[in-house]
């Protein structure tokens, strides 16, 4: 039996299952950021006895967000939670549980998720954007996680957009959008979307959707401005690795097919022509699973190596 963890800035799950990444069992926790890394690693300790009750554990494989060392599993920082710069979670995991563990990149740990039994199964590379409270990405070849120098790589978010310094998570992550739709809210507090989300002081992003698919033309224009930005940062991945399939997960991606055929719409011109037809576009299957999932496939690496 596998264990997979996933560790956000939001959000904790664990998971068990098996070599295929196949989930069994799950326990989501939300994140108490003001207790730190601390308080998660104290999560951590408290859910493992219920869910490994009566099982052998044989190897473990984690999620994290932010970048990491992934060959000695220490933590190089998390831009969220404090308290995890220079942490060996891999040897302390080891320790905790008596097994095999290895660490990765969350997103990293998604792409593998999605390409081994997500949305890019049979396709050849395979990049993963994340789109939740910042953004990710993930890079899958022949099976295998791609890795740069150490403490990490696929780093989409970072990408500048311009030469002043705005970056891809600036203008994508759920903050940002969060942020334009306060915005909205001042200019046209009568309009579906800002009606939606007048009660909310945060995650105003999650209302998107449904005003879409209410027909807002606020929520359209958002969407599309969005996802222009978001296509403009991957047109600098497909030039640089030109992968066979791009899967977009996070919370952006819940707006389905909309958001999608966006980012695919607004990608192809922006590609030289030898590079057409464009990369497949396509939607997470996995969902929230993708971490988890990967993070099984990755516990499965450990015990391999």
């Amino acid at each position: 039996m596998n264990l997979g963890i996933e560790i956000g800035g939001t959000k904790l799950q664990l998971v068990l299952g098996d070599a295929s990444g196949k989930i069994l069992e799950a326990q989501r926790l939300s994140v108490i950021p003001e207790l730190g890394a601390t308080g998660i690693r104290d999560q951590i300790q408290r859910a493992l006895p219920d869910l490994l009750a009566g099982r052998k554990l044989t190897a473990v494989g984690v999620g994290f967000g932010g970048p990491v060392d992934w060959r000695t599993g220490k933590i190089a920082r998390s831009h969220q939670i404090e308290g995890w710069s220079g942490f060996d979670l891999a040897g302390w995991l080891r320790e905790l549980t008596g097994a095999p563990a290895a660490v990765d990149n969350d997103a990293n740990v998604a792409a593998l998720g999605e390409a081994a039994c997500g949305a890019g199964v049979g396709f050849d590379p395979v990049f993963y954007a994340t789109l939740g409270s910042g953004v990710g990405g993930g890079l899958v070849l022949g099976g295998k996680i791609y890795h740069g120098a150490t403490p990490g790589e696929s780093e989409l978010g970072h990408v500048r957009l311009d030469r002043d310094g705005t970056t891809l998570e600036s203008r994508c992550s759920g903050w940002a959008v969060d942020a334009r739709i306060r915005e909205l809210k001042a200019r046209h507090p009568q309009g579906l979307l800002a009606r939606l989300s007048a009660s909310s002081v945060g995650g105003e992003a999650t209302h998107l959707a449904e005003a879409f698919r209410q027909g807002d033309a606020d929520a359209r224009c958002i969407l599309e401005e969005t996802a222009a930005d978001l296509a403009f940062g991957l047109s600098h991945v497909v030039h640089l690795f030109h992968p066979a399939a791009i899967i977009l997960g996070g919370g952006l991606s819940k707006v389905g097919e909309p958001v999608r055929k966006a980012v695919d719409v607004a990608l192809s011109p922006l590609l030289m022509a030898v590079f057409h037809p464009a990369p497949l576009v396509r939607l997470t299957a996995l969902g929230e699973n993708a971490v988890p999932t990967g993070a099984l496939l990755l516990a499965a690496l450990a015990r391999a190596g």
